[in-house]
């Protein structure tokens, strides 16, 4: 299973999101290395699809299921919805629905190919 964060240096969300990144593994027991990518330009954010600052992939989804067939792509802040509002920080649940979906895309259910 491949975790990455997308971020822009200087974001404030960064960190926050990383953190809940790593409680949503401890939560499902899942110990896999968190990639931290470091969007530096417009240009690299158009090549990675980058979303905005901070971006959660799982697998190369996005944990946002209704934002994975966006085509916007930008160099800002990102924000998640979360039970009607807006935060600039994903919750640990959403976090833990996608890793959860990508171990059940895995024959032996631990996010790697049997």
């Amino acid at each position: 299973m491949k975790i990455e964060v997308l971020y822009f240096k200087g974001c404030p969300n960064h960190q926050p999101t990383v953190e809940q990144v790593r409680q949503a593994l401890s939560a499902e027991r899942v110990t896999h290395v968190v990639e931290e990518i470091e969007v530096r330009d417009a240009s690299m954010a158009q090549a990675l699809g980058f979303l905005g600052s901070p971006s959660v992939r799982v697998d190369g989804l996005d944990i946002e299921k209704d934002a994975r067939d966006a085509q916007e792509v930008g160099f800002g802040c990102r924000t998640y919805i979360d039970a009607d509002r807006r935060s600039g920080i994903p919750s640990v649940e959403l976090i833990r629905k996608a890793l959860v979906e990508a171990s059940d895309s895995h024959p032996n259910g631990q996010g790697e190919p049997a």
